[in-house]
């Protein structure tokens, strides 16, 4: 079960970062929910490099939202217009 609620968090963590961000991104379901998943995982590893959490303790809901859109942004400029 951990599992389930792990993609559905980051599928709502991924519309909020695709909300929050100006512009049209063109990502499906998967994407979004990796996103928001990748990007949890991210802030997580960089508020315990920056001491904001414990080893071990996941990121907030903000947090997660934030390293969403900053992977999303450089996605966006990665990608560029396609």
């Amino acid at each position: 079960m951990h599992y389930v609620w792990m993609a559905i968090v980051g599928f709502v963590v991924g519309l909020v970062a695709r909300a929050v961000l100006p512009g049209t991104q063109n990502l499906g379901l998967i994407l979004t929910t990796v996103l928001g998943m990748v990007g949890s995982f991210a802030a997580g590893i960089a508020g315990q490099q920056l001491g904001w959490y414990r080893p071990g303790q996941g990121a907030g809901f903000i947090t997660s939202v934030v390293g969403a859109a900053v992977l999303l942004f450089i996605y966006g400029k990665a990608v560029g217009d396609r």
